[in-house]
């Protein structure tokens, strides 16, 4: 057993999401949202140096000697798989560990709309789920593609830096390929994609103009990619999209992500204030004929006034699923103040002036 895996353990035990590892700090995680120290003596640089390469793999220790960074997944068997990321900073070597569960949770457990489940089932399209870090779009990710797995005979492949959520194949083939050790790029591995009989494909993260090319190519021929952006609601993630593109290419692109765009979620994790632990709150936006031909046309700013007419298709703004959580007193004023698109409509909500004093 490595040095290490106490910390994991104790993390686990917890319910911790993070553990935070620095030379000259203490050990820390956080839990349901904040930062908590651990009573440990401050770690040495050389000794944590010793800690965190007892449990990489050589061609990434390799890796961050040359550029200082590095990412990678570890896993305790019995336990959980961590995703982490060794960073050098001013006292010398630092790592985060985020904790990725051994068991997938449904859509139905982790409290998301019907709606949500439904996109297992599209045949084709692109759907994009998007939010800061943290907000976990993974573990949405995750529900949705174990839904497909579990329902559908297809062959599913995911492409992660690095891989996260582990799914074994049940009623699909699925193939899982990480970053840096199975591929070199997420545009390499999803070129090579399109050549090996895919039905459905996940993009960890859609941040270049060649990737997110390739989705949109992929959703227009016939296969389902799930990706994902950090956005905050669905009109920037479609003009996110639209803007990685030279200026001279974006009409065409309009027209294209019209076309193969399915659906867009937008989330953003709470601290309960009812009880411990946390919620989400979507924003949905479900590619009808209508909310294509805005895309298409370039009036993305038209998006919201769409999503708010078409509850009978499961679409809701991110301000309607915050003011539900608030109004069933799972969150506080102040965070589904911080948290929402629309301030002036919680502002009433506060006791006193808002913590960010820039938005008054």
């Amino acid at each position: 057993m490595a040095k290490i895996d106490a910390f994991f353990k104790l993390m686990h035990e917890q319910g911790a999401s993070d553990l935070h590892l620095a030379a000259g700090e203490p050990p820390m995680v956080r839990i349901v949202g904040d930062i908590e120290r651990i009573k440990y003596p401050v770690l040495d640089n050389d000794a944590l140096r010793a800690m965190l390469y007892e449990i990489t793999p050589e061609d990434k220790i390799k890796v961050f000697e040359e550029t200082g960074d590095v990412d990678f997944g570890y896993e305790i068997l019995g336990l959980a798989r961590y995703r982490a990321n060794f960073f050098m900073q001013k006292n010398g070597i630092g790592a985060v560990f985020r904790e990725i569960p051994s068991i997938i949770s449904t859509v139905q457990q982790l409290g998301l709309p019907q709606v949500v489940s439904k996109l297992a089932s599209l045949p084709r399209g692109l759907v994009l789920v998007t939010g800061p870090t943290g907000s976990g779009k993974s573990t949405t990710l995750a529900a949705i593609i174990d839904q497909a797995n579990r329902i559908r005979k297809d062959h599913i492949i995911t492409i992660e830096d690095p891989i996260e959520f582990v799914h074994n194949s049940q009623g699909c083939i699925v193939n899982q390929r990480e970053i840096g050790v199975h591929t070199r790029s997420f545009e390499a591995a999803l070129r090579g994609a399109l050549r090996e009989d895919p039905d459905i494909i996940l993009v960890g993260e859609m941040r270049d103009l060649e990737t997110i090319s390739l989705a949109i190519e992929a959703a227009t021929t016939g296969h389902l990619v799930f990706g994902t952006v950090h956005t905050t609601s669905a009109i920037s993630t479609v003009d996110r999209v639209v803007e990685v593109f030279p200026a001279a290419q974006q009409e065409h692109v309009r027209s294209t992500l019209a076309d193969g765009l399915r659906a867009v979620l937008a989330q953003v994790l709470f601290k309960r204030v009812d009880k411990k632990g946390r919620c989400v709150a979507l924003e949905i936006m479900i590619a009808t004929p209508a909310v294509r031909n805005l895309i298409r046309e370039g009036k993305s700013h038209q998006i919201p006034s769409m999503i708010q007419a078409g509850k009978k298709y499961g679409m809701q703004l991110l301000d309607d699923a915050i003011m539900d959580l608030y109004k069933r007193r799972w969150i506080g004023a102040d965070e589904a103040y911080a948290k929402s698109n629309d301030k002036k409509r919680f502002r009433p909500l506060l006791k006193s002036a808002p913590a960010d004093f820039t938005e008054v």
